[in-house]
């Protein structure tokens, strides 16, 4: 069995029905990822996101914000210092069209931690799109598997922290931000170098 690569599976990709709203994980994806971040000033946005983020907009597809934040259930974070950070995220990358927070501790056994669909079942029905027209795009393997189970598309940006295997198993790999937002919106890859 061959290797699929990057552009390769990009190409099929765009075949497929466009899409209507893009969700995006937080950490490690728009931002980098502080793990237990209390601090806005310490939110930084990665390289073409911010660029990439208003391109959408001017399409008129819908943006989003999916994000984990266990540490309000273990007790480390409480809920308005997480929202301090979406503030600060927002003030440099919004607005977004939707925000989907999990509160819960890993053993909470929620539906909406990945790789539940929850996050993004909600999200999209809050944005009045079908799951099969949301991409989700996030660094890590339970982004791809919540977007399966909820019948959207994914594309993963690995991060060093990523393990090799979950890049080697996603369906569609790129290396930045808008990379992966090209594998889904053909218009973009075709407008922009």
């Amino acid at each position: 069995m061959s290797a699929t690569s990057p552009s390769d599976r990009g190409r099929a990709a765009r075949a497929e029905a466009p899409v209507a709203a893009i969700l995006f994980d937080r950490d490690g994806t728009l931002i980098e990822d502080v793990p237990d971040n209390t601090d806005p000033d310490r939110v930084r946005s990665l390289p073409t996101v911010a660029d990439t983020l208003d391109e959408l907009r001017e399409l008129g597809i819908a943006v989003g914000v999916i994000s984990e934040q266990p540490g309000i259930g273990l007790g480390t974070l409480t809920a308005d210092q997480v929202r301090e950070v979406d503030r600060r995220v927002n003030a440099l990358l919004g607005p977004f069209d939707v925000w989907r927070i999990c509160p819960h501790a890993p053993q909470d056994g929620c539906t909406c931690r990945r790789p539940q669909p929850g996050l993004i079942v909600s999200a999209a029905q809050q944005l009045r799109v079908d799951p099969a027209l949301v991409g989700v795009i996030g660094d890590a393997g339970a982004d791809e598997e919540a977007a399966r189970a909820a019948g959207a598309r994914a594309v993963l940006v690995p991060t060093p922290r990523t393990p090799p295997s979950v890049v080697a198993a996603a369906p569609l790999v790129a290396r930045t931000v808008r990379e992966a937002v090209a594998l889904l919106v053909s218009e973009l890859a075709e407008t922009r170098p």
